[in-house]
């Protein structure tokens, strides 16, 4: 049996765990303090957001060289979402 080709990058699994991720950043820093807004927030908010984008914006990329080179963007989207959550959480956001 053959399997089926991916046509859309909103099935790759890896995107939709992007999403939800985004998502429950959404809800953390909704709870900051208002005064982070235009700081730490929006940060926070615009790594999560990369993660995703850099997924679907690879996958529609003509080759795969640029499509790992894009996965590899959202890889380090995860590390500067992760380092900003540990700043968050250090001074008591989280």
């Amino acid at each position: 049996m053959e399997s089926e080709k991916i046509k859309s990058y909103k099935e790759l699994k890896i995107w939709q765990g992007g999403i939800e991720i985004v998502k429950e950043i959404y809800i953390l820093t909704n709870k900051f303090p208002e005064y982070e807004l235009y700081n730490l927030t929006s940060q926070i908010r615009k790594s999560a957001i990369s993660i995703p984008s850099n997924i679907a914006e690879g996958f529609k990329r003509y080759h795969n060289k640029e499509y790992k080179q894009f996965l590899f963007i959202s890889l380090g989207s995860i590390a500067e979402l992760e380092t900003q959550l540990i700043i968050a959480k250090d001074i008591g956001y989280l």
